[in-house]
């Protein structure tokens, strides 16, 4: 079936205070993308530093090159299933994912998963201005020495020194001046990313060949593990960083699907376009990374700081520029359209576009992103592994609502109706609720021993350790406890009457 045979242009209140022109499905006629768009579209967002950084923190954990490709490109595939199924109500209805769980969590409750969403965006976007930021600052401390010694400014307990610290804040202007232009100023910005980050990661990838001595000595390099347990201590949890590096687009993934033109064009287009792309750039990583244990006899696993290392001053700053520009592209069409638009769904008629913008940048200052990309330990069990506790759990709980509750049958004109079905109890369904935290509540303990909040032997070890599989505790924990209270007790029989209404936006 395709999109365009999903409804048959079914009425939508647009005097609602839950309607607004960019939260509005998209017309069957105004559906063009195909299978083709959606492999390019990963491709673009696959190929960015971080996904080199993911890479390489794996060989810096301990990992040697093959066991770091088959962890990435497992988690990936994992990943896919839910970025697939989620998918298939944005190309079915035309409807992006803060409408989309209006169905499960209520027309006021879809606020608690679009934010979750949010902030975890907002992360992404200060750890992108970071990088930003940095390559700025390793190419303007050849030129300006001195900026290397400026007298701190912030508190040691910060992390942060005063010369990268000034270019974060000069990037991060940057990119709130890009949001108030609009993101069509972006576009140019993008076709320049396409050309050269595959361009660059192939130069580096033909440097480290070289200067390795061949590929034969930099695959060579064993794994640090000394025991299958030591391996595997690390393995899962690493596996769950990587289904967490896309858990933000599995999520909201019918943001982009909404355009197509059919089930089998997303579906074909983000098989082609995910595991590929993601296993491939992050090949050139691994390698990379390994090279520079045998040419500078340790391993470097930050791309900005190996650059830094290059002899010339020309060629360090051609790159950095290079860097901060793409870097720049990705962010604003990756880290801020879907915040902006899910800080907008808050109050539609107070909160545009922009001032959605300027509210993720502000967030994503405050979340620290220096000291979350700080080292590679951090890097996936705090960031990575942390967020997708939040994420799986919504997740399930879409997943378990639209193909086992509802069996893929949306009322569209009850979604952006606050009087209608999905308005549940005041707006929110308590169901949902109460699995979203049953599912959060587990990977809390290993969480906070993680982060040393509390001592790692003050609470049993296999509680604690749930944390290294949190995107798949949190998964179906949510699914299950949410289909258990809906069939039991929250979903009634004026719950039920979905599946008659839904038949009348329906043209199956």
């Amino acid at each position: 079936m395709s999109a365009k045979q999903g409804f048959s242009e079914a009425t939508v209140d647009e005097s609602s205070a839950l309607y607004s022109d960019d939260l509005a499905p998209i017309p069957a006629s105004k559906r063009t993308w195909n299978t083709w768009n959606y492999a390019a579209l990963w491709i673009s967002m696959s190929l960015c530093i971080p996904t080199y950084m993911m890479a390489s923190s794996l060989i810096e954990g301990g990992m040697n090159w093959w066991q770091a490709i088959l962890t990435i490109f497992l988690g990936n595939t994992i990943v896919l299933v839910p970025m697939v199924l989620n998918g298939h109500a944005g190309a079915k209805y035309g409807i992006p994912f803060p409408v989309l769980v209006r169905s499960s969590f209520g027309t006021k409750g879809a606020n608690i998963p679009a934010l979750l969403r949010a902030i975890v965006a907002c992360g992404w976007f200060g750890i992108q201005t970071w990088i930003g930021g940095f390559s700025i600052y390793q190419m303007l401390r050849l030129w300006i020495p001195s900026l290397e010694t400026l007298p701190p400014v912030f508190p040691a307990s910060f992390g942060l020194q005063t010369g990268p610290a000034i270019c974060f804040f000069l990037f991060w202007l940057l990119n709130m001046y890009v949001v108030y232009l609009g993101v069509e100023s972006i576009k140019k910005l993008l076709v320049f990313k396409a050309f050269f980050l595959p361009v660059a990661a192939l130069a580096l990838l033909y440097w480290a060949i070289s200067a390795g001595n061949g590929l034969g000595p930099i695959l060579d390099q064993p794994a640090k593990f000394t025991t299958s347990a030591a391996f595997f201590a690390f393995f899962f949890p690493a596996l769950t960083g990587m289904v967490g590096f896309w858990a933000t687009l599995s999520l909201n993934i019918p943001d982009f699907t909404r355009y197509a033109v059919s089930q089998r064009a997303q579906i074909k287009g983000q098989i082609i376009g995910l595991p590929p792309a993601m296993t491939l750039f992050s090949f050139i990583g691994v390698v990379v990374t390994s090279a520079t244990t045998i040419i500078y006899g340790t391993t470097i696993w930050d791309p900005l700081v190996l650059a830094g290392k290059f002899d010339s001053k020309l060629l360090v700053s051609v790159a950095m520029i290079a860097v901060a520009i793409s870097t720049l592209a990705t962010n604003i069409a990756a880290n801020i359209v879907s915040p902006a638009n899910d800080f907008a769904n808050l109050a539609p008629s107070k909160i545009d576009f922009r001032k959605g913008g300027y509210i993720t940048g502000v967030i994503g200052i405050l979340i620290f992103p220096w000291k979350l990309i700080a080292d590679p330990t951090g890097f996936i069990f705090t960031w990575l592994v942390g967020y997708s506790s939040l994420l799986g759990p919504v997740g399930g709980i879409m997943i378990a609502d639209y193909f086992f509750l509802r069996k893929q049958q949306l009322s569209l004109s009850d979604l952006y109706s606050e009087t209608g079905m999905y308005r549940f109890k005041n707006g929110f369904n308590n169901a949902a609720i109460i699995a979203l935290l049953a599912g959060i509540l587990p990977n809390i303990p290993g969480f906070l021993t993680t982060i040393k909040v509390i001592p790692a032997d003050s609470i049993p070890s296999w509680i604690s350790q749930l944390y290294n599989y949190a995107w798949f505790v949190g998964f179906f924990v949510s699914a299950g406890i949410y289909l258990g209270l809906m069939r039991n007790k929250f979903f009634t029989a004026k719950d039920a009457k979905v599946f008659a209404k839904s038949t009348e936006d329906l043209s199956i």
